[in-house]
């Protein structure tokens, strides 16, 4: 078996650890490569590739710390004066809500990201940000999900874990950066979070405690429109 990632001419390397050497290619096409199975997963069928596997320890604490990081940050939120940022959408802010069908279909969306909970003192405890194109391809076991444009564009992989969750591993590309860093190479970089889906064709990315800004990050995802 191969594990297929591609991400605009860019490569999200999402195996284990000592598996992860650094990928890259020119930003001016799509490239694809492949990387040779691991040993762990090589009895499993194809179908049960497990994240867990392949997240840093750090990140499967994140994740497994998701319910405290919304209840810190939504106490930041709904006290701040950007409170109605957050009661103006209870679906996108209601920690449990998740529906079937947390895996979004390959397509182009727009991702609108909304920090919550300050993290430093420069930070607000509410701050939204206008929605940027974002892709989510096919890549096989797993999808890829990446912003194509802004300052911060994650890119990552989504490995299926219940009808109604889906786990986001991946890494941030900053900047004038062509390439992103491998999961793994760079504690700072790396993200995890849930995708669930909130509605008919809306779906949220919620990445628990990132490394700056913020205690919870929430990526709304939503169809992009056709131009």
């Amino acid at each position: 078996m191969k594990v297929l990632a591609r991400i605009l001419g860019s490569i999200v390397c999402a195996l284990p650890a000592a598996l992860l050497a650094g990928c890259g290619g020119k930003a001016s096409k799509t490239i694809e490569v492949r990387i040779a199975e691991p040993r762990s997963l090589r009895a499993a069928p194809s179908t049960e590739i497990d994240w867990r596997r392949v997240a840093t320890a750090e990140d499967r604490t994140r994740l497994r710390n998701w319910r405290q990081a919304w209840v810190d940050a939504l106490a930041k939120a709904q006290g701040s004066a950007k409170a109605t940022v957050v009661a103006s959408d209870s679906l996108l802010f209601d920690p449990d809500r998740a529906l079937s069908g947390a895996m979004p279909p390959p397509g182009s969306y727009l991702c609108r990201v909304i920090k919550l909970g300050a993290n430093g003192t420069a930070m607000h405890d509410v701050t939204t940000y206008p929605p940027v194109d974002c892709k989510v391809d096919d890549e096989g076991e797993v999808s890829s999900l990446y912003k194509v444009s802004g300052a911060q564009r994650p890119v990552g992989l989504l490995f299926p874990e219940s009808q109604a969750r889906a786990v986001f591993l991946g890494t941030m590309v900053l900047g004038d950066e062509t390439k992103p860093l491998s999961y793994g190479q760079d504690s700072n970089r790396d993200m995890a979070g849930y995708i669930e889906r909130i509605g008919d064709k809306r779906w949220r990315l919620v990445l628990p405690y990132p490394r700056f800004e913020s205690l919870l990050d929430v990526v709304e995802i939503v169809p992009a429109p056709k131009r």
